[in-house]
C-alpha cells in the first residue's frame, strides 16, 4: 500500500518536552494517531483518524489528511510550529518503545 507522502511534514512533540517527531505521510499520521497520541483527544482526532484512513483506501486527498492532522495536533496542543523548532536540536522520528510491549 502506498503510504501517500505529505508535501511538508507535520511536526509534534508527543511523550516528553523536546521530543519532537516528524510525521511524513498519511501512513505515519494514521499510526501515530492511533497508537501514541495523548490522550487529550477530541472530535479532531477522529475526524483525522477518519480522514487518514479514507486517504489510505483512495477515498480522499494527502492534503485533507495533512490539514486533518494540524487540526488534531492544535486541539490536543501538540503542533509544533516550523518556527518553534530548534535549530541545533534533530528530531525523534521513532515511536516509544513501550508500543512494542
Amino acid at each position: 500500500m502506498d503510504n501517500k507522502p505529505f508535501e511538508t511534514p507535520v511536526v509534534v512533540e508527543l511523550g516528553h518536552v523536546g521530543k519532537y517527531r516528524h510525521i511524513r505521510s498519511t501512513q505515519e499520521a494514521a499510526e501515530c494517531l492511533m497508537t501514541v497520541w495523548p490522550l487529550n483527544r477530541g472530535p479532531r482526532h477522529r475526524d483525522a483518524l477518519d480522514t487518514c484512513l479514507k486517504v489510505l483506501e483512495g477515498y480522499r486527498s494527502t492534503a485533507e489528511a495533512r490539514r486533518a492532522l494540524i487540526e488534531a495536533a492544535r486541539e490536543s496542543e501538540v503542533l509544533v510550529p516550523d518556527d518553534k523548532l530548534p535549530d541545533d536540536r534533530l528530531p525523534d522520528d521513532r515511536l516509544p518503545d513501550d508500543r512494542l510491549h
